[in-house]
């Protein structure tokens, strides 16, 4: 597959506002090319529509809209210490192929390059977008691999955790749902409970209810949208929420 016809096969919403310009910098001469109508976009039959659209009206997310969003946020993130890892870029890349294979990560990795060239790229207007053009599931996902992204270097810093901290916040991602998915990449006495949006001082009839809550909350099939690329990213959230939960089974022996 051209690197065009995959950019216009897999992008709905992300072409326009704030998302589409930064994409529009790092694709040059092939966004040219779509916007002069030598190329059509392939956009899978489906409307294309602006980022003004209301939530009401909220397209269904594409496989490319989540894909160039979370390669703008990760570029962020990634320079978000100062230093541009090559561990953090590695794991990019190997997440990319993971997802995608080889060919088209190829390309989504060669997009994201262009992006993190990119200077004072608005962090605000980004999420904004993605808040109001993107479901809850599917932000939630970006939030999960971000953490992913920052932990890549073995370590998160202040840096990090304040600029994913920041995002979620504008991505409209509640503090618990953030703490949630954070506590996935630490190590502490209290790290299961966080998951599963509790306190240590929950019952066991608590420590269920929670469980099958955040079991729904994390299926996989909540994105079976974003296509089976997407699912083995949601798959690793739901064994981390049983993994919380048998954990606290087995501490408090029930």
């Amino acid at each position: 597959m051209s690197f065009s016809k995959w950019i216009g096969a897999s992008l709905g919403w992300s072409f326009g506002g704030p998302i589409g310009a930064i994409i529009g910098l790092a694709l040059g001469s092939v966004v040219d090319a779509l916007a002069d109508g030598k190329e059509q976009p392939q956009l899978q039959g489906r409307r294309r529509t602006t980022y003004r659209t209301q939530p009401q009206d909220r397209p269904q997310t594409q496989s490319g809209d989540f894909e160039v969003s979370l390669l703008v946020l990760a570029s962020i993130v990634i320079k978000a210490d100062g230093v541009q890892d090559q561990r953090e870029l590695d794991f990019v890349r190997q997440q990319f192929v993971n997802m995608y294979g080889k060919e088209r990560a190829n390309h989504a990795f060669k997009l994201f390059k262009n992006i993190s060239s990119q200077k004072n790229i608005s962090t605000r207007q980004v999420c904004f977008q993605i808040k109001q053009m993107m479901d809850h599931p599917s932000r939630l996902q970006l939030m999960h691999f971000l953490f992913g992204i920052a932990k890549a270097d073995g370590t998160v810093t202040e840096d990090e955790v304040r600029q994913i901290y920041t995002m979620a916040g504008y991505l409209g991602i509640s503090s618990r749902d953030y703490e949630s998915i954070k506590a996935m990449f630490y190590n502490s006495s209290d790290n299961a409970y966080k998951v599963l949006e509790i306190t240590k001082s929950a019952t066991v009839d608590d420590i269920k209810k929670a469980y099958r809550k955040m079991a729904k909350k994390y299926h996989p099939d909540k994105v079976i949208h974003l296509g089976k690329e997407h699912q083995k990213g949601a798959e690793e959230k739901f064994r981390q929420v049983q993994a919380a939960y048998e954990q606290i089974q087995k501490e408090r022996r029930f």
